[in-house]
């Protein structure tokens, strides 16, 4: 019997030839990662747990990326502990001052995670290494412990679901659209404790920067991994920055799955996340009454390359609205570097945006950006709950960096389309 690409995985990490859905594993893990509000409690499991070595240093990552730079006491105590930690167990991955980055986008960009990897990440959005064909899955601090005393972690193999992508984006239309209009289509539970395997013509014309946009979204239909498998794109990619020998899994043609969603993308326009939960999807030209007053473009869905060039594209020579505050904040300092020297940076803040350093802060409400009371922001993050991104009574719109540039400049959430030449 054929297995898909989770099944290929877990079963090389536990040592098997087969596993099926629902069995439970114990598996060797090839990295564990936690950051600045996750990690404290790791560190407090690991020393109470009577530990006093991490399994490995060098298949350990710290990223301080929530807080930093530190926004109050607490935040620079929680820094703290994962500084004197990291220098105690002299962790190679640890990434402080100027070489902090936000974790998602900062360690496939390393080399650190590559093709076959099993990761666990005390953050749930860990699951964006998919894209590069590794099983990555957010964990609890406890776990994140375990892993740091022994290299392993337990797990119950998901069903997958494939969702394959067929014909032609339409104008505007990127990776982001193609997330949200799934769990759209799906909701955030449609894909419960599921791998969610992502394929077809469409995907496999994407970049690297697009595909990470895809996985890293999969925890917001509740999958367990978001993966993809690897191709000539992801070996370009990887073998430029792989700091260790990856291994190919790809999925048989007789592997079993739990469902197969295809979409015609030709049928797909630009499509926005209304609040309060990213399933409540709209095609953006149905929202150009929604006045906004913050903008962000970033994050580790949206906070590389691709995604600053695409802002810069629409807002060259053009001025954000004047009742609007535009943040853009870069996903590493590479990215951040790169912008500057291709001249981004000077089309940013010349349209009359504010231009940062990475950082998690605005998206989860932590610093730089929360709302007021009865505010609303569109936002290339992944989540608009209630109270996300400030005030409990403000609103967040999810949308591709396109949109929600388009919606700077305007005022009101629309699409480049509308914006005079």
């Amino acid at each position: 019997m054929g297995m898909n690409i989770a099944e290929k995985i877990l079963a090389a990490k536990s040592g098997k030839k087969q596993v099926e859905p629902g069995e439970l594993v114990i598996a060797d893990i090839d990295l564990v990662l936690a950051n600045d509000i996750t990690a404290p409690i790791a560190i407090k499991e690991f020393k109470g747990a009577g530990a006093t070595k991490v399994w490995d240093r060098t298949k350990v990552a710290l990223v301080p990326d929530h807080f930093t730079p530190n926004k109050d006491i607490k935040s620079a105590e929680q820094a703290k502990m994962l500084r004197e930690f990291a220098r105690e167990q002299k962790i190679t991955h640890y990434y402080d001052q100027s070489d902090v980055g936000i974790e998602h986008a900062l360690l496939p960009e390393q080399g650190v995670v590559v093709p076959g990897d099993l990761v666990i990440g005390a953050d749930s959005h860990t699951c964006t290494y998919g894209a590069l064909g590794a099983f990555a899955t957010g964990v609890g601090s406890t776990d994140a412990a375990f892993g740091m005393m022994t290299g392993k972690a337990w797990f119950k193999v998901p069903p997958s679901i494939k969702f394959i992508y067929k014909g032609k984006l339409n104008k505007w239309v990127s990776s982001k659209d193609l997330i949200l209009y799934t769990i759209g289509d799906i909701g955030v539970d449609g894909a419960l404790y599921k791998a969610m395997e992502f394929t077809g013509p469409v995907i496999d014309k994407l970049s690297m920067d697009a595909r990470l946009t895809i996985s890293n979204m999969a925890i917001e239909a509740g999958g367990k991994a978001g993966l993809m498998n690897p191709d000539e794109t992801t070996m370009e990619y990887v073998k430029k920055r792989a700091e260790h020998k990856w291994k190919v899994y790809t999925s048989d043609k007789d592997a079993k799955y739990e469902n197969i969603i295809e979409y015609d993308c030709s049928k797909i326009e630009p499509v926005v996340s209304c609040p309060h939960l990213p399933e409540n999807t709209k095609p953006a030209s149905k929202l150009s009454k929604i006045a906004v007053d913050q903008s962000v473009i970033g994050s580790c869905t949206n906070g590389r390359m691709e995604d600053l060039r695409i802002a810069a594209k629409i807002l060259k020579g053009k001025k954000i609205n004047s009742r609007v505050r535009c943040l853009i904040f870069p996903g590493t300092k590479e990215i951040y570097m790169q912008a500057i020297h291709e001249g981004l940076v000077d089309i940013f803040v010349g349209a009359g945006a504010i231009f940062s350093m990475p950082t998690c802060g605005p998206c989860l409400g932590g610093h730089m950006g929360i709302l007021a009371k009865g505010e609303v922001a569109i936002s290339t993050t992944n989540r608009n709950f209630v109270g996300r991104m400030g005030h409990t009574e403000s609103s967040v719109y999810l949308s591709s960096p396109a949109v929600a540039a388009a919606s700077a400049i305007l005022g009101r959430i629309g699409t480049p389309d509308e914006i005079k030449k």
